[in-house]
């Protein structure tokens, strides 16, 4: 069950384009007077940089005039120093907090964008791949916002301005830098190249052994119930030692390349100074000259190599803003009308399904619903029942319009869905989903999630009614106990009272039961059932169920198979019929119950 080794989400796709970074504008158009600001700060401490060379030198030179000006000359000098780094503080808060504003601009758009998506949307994403861009790739934003632009720009002044003082200190040294430079850069740039490929590679393998070992722990328990540690051990022996052996290459080619570059490097030093030397013995200039010239040679080439680093910085985050950018332009499938019709108040609840026909688009072959005709009364208690895909949870998803139907239409009340605003309609309906989501907040908090103004009083009365007070009341702190991750401090049917109770708390017209009670005991489904019926009396209902049981005093029951209606009316009418209802309770009941 050996792995291969994928990308991590650290190693995001560079883009070439790096002109998509224009994309981050809008983001930081707000901001223009803290950029600007941002930006005179740098330019000054590039400026106050290239002037700290010319400062030794006069130090250098000063020590064969009189101690008076000597001393002027530190004193300049240690002005020079304060200039400098109060004008590097004030840029570095400056680009940080600009940085660190825009990115979170950025996480927030991105979220606000995604939070109203259609499932549709997460057919084609990944939920994970969401997270990475909204995380990973925000984050190789924030390095270039807060940190990369400021120091490439700076770089550049420093470059350019550190070639030309070379040039007017010493042309003839200049030439003979510019001859060395190709000598120097050629080689680190095909070894950069093979170096980057061989990181990436080893860190796939990395990636890999990690998520063999957390695949194999998060599965501890039936690893060793079918006693494969020792296969375990050895795919995770093998993925390491792939591991061992990409970086023991890469060490190798970073070895080679260090030895290269320094012999190559500081070979081009001693031949300028050796150069140089023969010039200040010759007279052709002083040693301040020649120490001054030295400072700028440092400085050019050192921002020569800050800005090839920076240059791979600036595509892996044009290609994390493209990514971010395709989020923020992504079209929905399911899109509220430019002119929604307001849903009268109050919502009776009325529901209808005409000539409903839908296919999910990972499966078009394969029809979900094909022509069905459904009126549901206000305030009736319907139950859908049928064989696991006969389109009943299909049903409860068209309703609350996370699809639109290829063909017919849904209406609320008499009106089409598509023309009401989503969040206006859905505000009329409570659902208890099959698997009930809990939030990491406490159980009061889960329940008021379902209505966010209700006061303590009606959040215990919920839970009441859903049979969930009597156990809330027993937790360490009672309804402000903490419940972990998805609810890992609870059990299924404790999940499931929460939920209902949540549904209870919302007090919609329209309620939506997928498979509620299925992680109930006998007990508490009894008492469930109980708050079920006072709680549809008053409201439109729709029931879906496997357990028969649930749903004998529902006013109808529609039975689904394949994507249609196959029949509908009471418990005993479809048990008389003898159809697939008939078969099912048989599975379900006694003889003595069917009689």
């Amino acid at each position: 069950m050996a792995r291969r080794p994928q990308t991590t989400s650290e190693d995001r796709a560079p883009s070439k384009r790096v002109g998509a970074l224009a994309a981050l504008w809008p983001f930081v158009r707000p901001y223009r007077a803290t950029a600007a600001m941002a930006l005179v700060a740098l330019t000054l401490t590039a400026s106050i940089s290239l002037i700290l060379p010319i400062a030794v030198r006069r130090i250098v030179d000063g020590f064969q005039q009189g101690a008076v000006l000597l001393d002027q000359y530190f004193m300049a000098a240690i002005g020079i120093a304060a200039l400098l780094a109060l004008g590097t503080g004030a840029r570095y808060y400056l680009v940080t907090r600009l940085g660190e504003r825009v990115v979170a601009d950025i996480r927030r758009a991105v979220f606000d964008r995604v939070i109203g998506m259609s499932p549709a949307f997460f057919e084609r994403l990944l939920t994970g791949e969401v997270l990475s861009r909204i995380t990973t790739d925000t984050t190789l934003i924030l390095s270039v916002i807060g940190s990369s632009v400021s120091v490439a720009l700076r770089n550049v002044l420093m470059l350019v301005g550190g070639l030309v003082l070379m040039v007017f200190t010493s042309a003839k040294l200049t030439g003979l830098v510019l001859l060395i430079v190709p000598a120097v850069v050629v080689p680190i740039i095909l070894l950069g190249r093979r170096l980057r490929r061989l990181s990436r590679e080893n860190q796939d393998w990395i990636a890999a052994s990690s998520g063999q070992a957390s695949e194999v722990l998060g599965a501890v328990q039936t690893v060793q119930s079918f006693t494969h540690e020792a296969e375990s051990r050895a795919d995770f022996a093998d993925l390491t030692e792939k591991s061992f052996v990409s970086a023991k290459v890469r060490i190798k080619a970073r070895a080679l390349m260090t030895v290269i570059v320094i012999f190559l490097i500081f070979t081009g030093v001693v031949g300028v100074l050796w150069v140089g030397a023969r010039d200040v013995r010759l007279g052709a200039m002083t040693i301040g000259d020649l120490v001054q010239f030295v400072i700028y040679s440092v400085m050019v080439a050192g921002s020569t190599g800050a800005l090839s680093e920076i240059w791979g910085e600036l595509q892996r985050a044009a290609g994390a803003t493209e990514r971010l950018v395709d989020l923020l332009r992504a079209e929905d499938t399911i899109r509220d009308p430019a002119k929604a019709v307001a849903l009268p108040r109050p919502v009776s609840g009325a529901i209808a399904f005409e000539g409903v026909t839908f296919h999910y688009p990972s499966r078009p072959a394969q029809s979900a619903l094909q022509g069905i005709n459904l009126s549901i009364r206000a305030g009736e208690t319907v139950a859908l029942v049928g064989p696991s895909g006969a389109g009943k949870t299909t049903v409860i998803q068209l309703i609350q319009r996370f699809w639109d139907p290829e063909e017919g239409r849904i209406t609320l009340d008499g009106t089409d869905l598509r023309q009401l605003s989503r969040h206006d309609f859905r505000r009329a309906i409570a659902l208890v989903p099959q698997d009930p989501v809990i939030f990491a907040a406490s159980a009061r908090d889960n329940i008021r999630f379902g209505r966010p103004d209700a006061t303590d009083a009606e959040v215990e009365a919920a839970a009441m009614a859903a049979a969930a007070h009597e156990f809330l009341v027993r937790l360490p702190e009672g309804y402000d106990t903490f419940v972990g991750e998805r609810g890992v401090m609870l059990s299924g049917g404790q999940k499931q009272r929460i939920a209902i109770a949540r549904a209870i708390l919302r007090d919609a017209p329209v309620l939506l039961l997928d498979e509620a009670t299925s992680a109930l005991d006998a007990e508490s489904e009894r008492a469930v059932q109980g708050a079920v019926e006072k709680l549809s009396q008053n409201r439109t209902t729709i029931i879906v169920a496997h357990r028969l049981a649930t749903v004998k005093k529902a006013n109808r029951i529609v039975v689904f198979d394949q994507g249609r209606i196959v029949a509908e009316g009471t418990h005993d009418q479809l048990v008389a019929e003898g159809g697939l209802y008939a078969r099912l309770a048989r599975l379900q009941f006694t003889e003595g119950d069917l009689a």
